[in-house]
């Protein structure tokens, strides 16, 4: 009889515990997606603090790191295996202080594109930690210590995360876009940012029209991470040529309230630019009276103009 009672309050207890953490793990979803938490100082960029999103259901941690004036790097930390890596480190000094911080070593190193604000990191970091540096194939000459060339369609392993490559030119050529289904988190470098797309500095609108629509095929709560703290000054231009939307009006108020606390306005989302992003409404009636682009345009041709305005704006 004492076995049995002993078995009985084991169970129970086992219950009891096992009804406790499914309450906490329901709380965590319910207060935790996005869960922000605030670490450290800033930089250049006036960010208040830095701010680490946890994506609950896939173990993946990004850090947003500032650099240079205008500039994140993004540190990605694996729960589960402890494997950390780094997109677009602009500068070193930013990414040790953080790896420091948290007492963690670096894996990977991941480029969107050359450009140095993307790049200038890369050798100091990888001669510091031994970390490989992983960049797009059809670009490898350009990548500073590139170790592992993938192209467009790769799947490519970040510990226990899919990433999918998604070639996006248009900015540059060579340049990619770091999907992690699993974690509903894009990295899009220079070709989307939040109300805006890169200049088009070696691709042609056709290009960049390509790029973007693939990026917002993917599901509309992807989170969108960019290079570049730039909304503030974004939200102006769309706001110019799109006076009535609604919507950028509600989003560009949140981007002034954020910035004026220092706060940074990335990630953005798919379904959040879709509604307010002119790069990605060329077919908005408004915005082509606005520029006076033909009816009969393409959408190509329609983001030509636009992106000439953006490039001629004065905020």
């Amino acid at each position: 009889m004492r076995q049995v009672k002993c078995r009985m309050n084991l169970w129970q207890g086992m219950r009891q515990l096992s009804m406790t953490k499914n309450l906490l793990h329901r709380l965590m979803r319910i207060f935790s997606v996005p869960l922000k938490t605030l670490r450290g100082a800033t930089r250049s960029l006036k960010v208040a603090q830095f701010c680490s999103v946890l994506n609950i259901s896939s173990s993946l941690q990004i850090e947003l790191v500032p650099c240079l004036k205008d500039k994140y790097a993004y540190l990605l930390y694996d729960v589960d295996t402890g494997t950390v890596g780094i997109v677009d480190p602009s500068e070193s000094l930013p990414v040790i202080d953080a790896l420091n911080r948290s007492d963690r070593n670096l894996t990977y190193i991941l480029n969107t594109h050359h450009h140095y604000d993307h790049t200038g990191g890369n050798l100091e970091l990888k001669a510091r930690y031994g970390a490989k540096v992983i960049g797009s194939g059809t670009d490898s000459d350009r990548f500073p210590g590139i170790d592992i060339a993938l192209k467009d369609g790769d799947r490519w392993m970040f510990a226990g995360h899919e990433v999918v490559i998604l070639e996006t030119p248009g900015h540059i050529r060579g340049h990619i876009s770091f999907y992690f289904p699993g974690a509903g988190v894009i990295f899009t470098g220079n070709t989307l940012s939040s109300l805006s797309c890169g200049e088009l500095l070696e691709g042609t609108s056709e290009q960049m029209l390509y790029s973007l629509q693939k990026i917002i095929s993917l599901p509309e709560d992807t989170s969108i991470y960019c290079g570049h703290e730039d909304t503030l000054s974004n939200s102006k231009f769309a706001l110019s040529i799109e006076p009535r939307n609604e919507k950028l009006h509600s989003y560009a108020a949140h981007v002034a309230h954020l910035r004026k606390k220092g706060l940074p306005t990335v990630p953005s989302t798919i379904k959040v630019e879709k509604a307010c992003n002119p790069f990605l409404r060329t077919s908005s009636p408004e915005i082509r009276r606005s520029l006076k682009i033909p009816e009969a345009a393409s959408d190509a041709e329609a983001l030509d103009v636009i992106r000439q305005a953006k490039d001629n704006f004065l905020a």
